[in-house]
């Protein structure tokens, strides 16, 4: 349903927000702690940085940070930088013009959950997903807690 790049980011900024410092933390110990390619992860980055959800700095103090509250930033705001607004408006079989005047056989039904799934996504902030990593009833990766 959605895709690596937003896989990747979702769980890379929850990280972010769970070490809620202003401080930027390097891609290289994102990637580490989450277990994805750090060469992979500075792209998502990049498509986050471009959306203004996370602030970039190079250099040997160098990183990532969120760019505003974390309980500004919403699911839906992650997934539409990084996945487009696809999941919310186009048809769940691929058809181009499906809508209400020429509708494809899940129409209807894929209408109501995709609704479902917005709301969803536009109600859950990165820290209520960041609340639970840190209390440790969430996890991020394979192995990940807090450091």
């Amino acid at each position: 349903m959605l895709s690596s790049s937003c896989s990747y980011g979702l769980r890379a900024v929850v990280f972010l927000a769970a070490h809620s410092s202003e401080a930027f933390v390097p891609v290289r110990r994102i990637a580490d702690a989450l277990a994805i390619s750090p060469t992979f992860l500075s792209k998502v980055f990049h498509g986050l940085a471009a959306a203004g959800l996370v602030d970039t700095y190079r250099g040997p103090n160098g990183g990532v940070r969120l760019a505003r509250p974390a309980g500004s930033i919403s699911v839906r705001d992650v997934v539409t930088a990084l996945d487009g607004p696809g999941l919310f408006t186009e048809c769940v079989l691929g058809l181009p013009g499906c809508g209400e005047q020429k509708p494809c056989p899940m129409h209807a039904k894929w209408a109501e959950i995709r609704a479902r799934i917005e709301w969803s996504m536009q109600d859950e902030s990165i820290e209520s997903l960041a609340e639970g990593y840190r209390t440790g009833d969430r996890r991020l990766g394979p192995e990940t807690v807090l450091p």
